[in-house]
Parts: C-alpha cells; sequence; structure tokens
C-alpha cells in the first residue's frame, strides 16, 4: 500500500513538474525588455500615426501598420534631431584646462 502511495506521488511530481515550470516563461514583450507601459505607448503612437487595429477592416493589414511604423519613426528621428546635443558629456569635479599656455 505504501509503495503505491509513493509511486502515486512521484508520477504525480514528474508529470506535473513542467507544466508549471511553462507558466514561468518569458512572453516575448518582456525577453526583448519592455514592459506593458512601453508596449501600450507603441500602440497609442501608432494610432495616432492612423493605424487603427479594431476598425474591422483588415484588408490592408500589413501595409497599413509599416506605414504607421514608419511614419512613428519619422516623427521620432524629427524630435531627436531637434534641440540639444546628442551624446555630450560633462567632467563635473575635474580641473579645468587653461587655453593660455602662459597661465
Amino acid at each position: 500500500m505504501k509503495a503505491k502511495f509513493v509511486f502515486a506521488a512521484l508520477s504525480t511530481t514528474v508529470l506535473v513538474s513542467p507544466v508549471l515550470a511553462a507558466g514561468n516563461q518569458p512572453t516575448e514583450a518582456s525577453s526583448h525588455g519592455l514592459t506593458r507601459a512601453q508596449v501600450r505607448a507603441e500602440l497609442v503612437d501608432l494610432e495616432n500615426a492612423g493605424y487603427h487595429p479594431g476598425d474591422g477592416d483588415s484588408t490592408d493589414y500589413p501595409v497599413e501598420i509599416q506605414a504607421a511604423e514608419a511614419r512613428v519613426a519619422a516623427q521620432h528621428a524629427a524630435q531627436n534631431a531637434m534641440g540639444g546635443v546628442t551624446g555630450a558629456s560633462t567632467a563635473s569635479g575635474a580641473p579645468g584646462i587653461s587655453q593660455n599656455p602662459g597661465n
């Protein structure tokens, strides 16, 4: 009787373990490091660029989303091109370098 119980418990553990382990696998978005908020922001950007996934017309699906993605990429490029210097750095606390060799 005790052997049957041990066998049943062991069998259940072996069969259930892979199912439980599969629940801990990362989703595609999380494996790429995107948060739910980032995915939502991307969807809002696409909708603002003219892509509306819920309008019921999916005949031009790949073309419409690719065009919206291109518009969003162009908007982001334009925003990054304006103002400010990218890649600049400062050396706070470092001694200054004199431009006059006599000083």
